[in-house]
């Protein structure tokens, strides 16, 4: 680019940032005039009031409010039975893919097939996987996400209970 240009391009942005500066409502809207509050004028014979801090008053509550209403305890009945399947279907995903690895056949997803070379070490990819489920929704409900806490494990159960299901099929 030459000199020239680089002047012309600079005068032109500057010209629309100047414009752009001159005709933006936003530069007004701070305008602090006492036409534009409609307030009287103060005058000198009447008496000014005092105005004194009040004290900082800060308030706890009882309770974590809940955004959707669904307050409730972490083990509560629902969690209970939705961990508890599933677990249930993790070890089922457990129990039929190390019997399809011990056939000859092999693991179809890439974050398993690490594990897949031990049966130990694919116990503990399930274990891992149930405890990241709990883990997971106990973060959701501290945090007040009580119907995203209860979608992990229904999420889970879908997908192991799909990887049960693919794998009985493809024996």
């Amino acid at each position: 680019m030459t000199l020239l240009a680089i002047s012309k391009h600079f005068r032109t942005s500057t010209i629309v940032l100047a414009m752009s500066a001159i005709f933006s409502p936003a530069l007004f809207a701070q305008d602090s005039s006492l036409a534009l509050a409609k307030l009287d004028p103060p005058t000198l014979d009447a008496p000014r009031p005092v105005v004194e801090a009040a004290p900082a008053v800060m308030v706890m509550p009882k309770t974590v409010p809940s955004f959707n209403g669904d307050s409730h305890k972490f083990w509560d009945t629902k969690n209970r039975a939705l961990f508890a399947t599933a677990a249930a279907f993790n070890g089922a995903d457990f129990a039929v893919t190390r019997a399809n690895l011990q056939s000859g056949g092999q693991e179809l997803n890439p974050m398993v097939r690490i594990f897949g070379r031990s049966s130990a070490g694919l116990a503990a990819n399930f274990v891992g996987e149930t405890a990241g489920v709990v883990g997971l929704s106990y973060f959701f409900h501290k945090t007040g996400h009580h119907k995203m806490e209860r979608m992990v494990s229904v999420v889970n159960i879908g997908g192991s209970a799909g990887a049960v299901g693919y794998g009985l099929a493809h024996r």
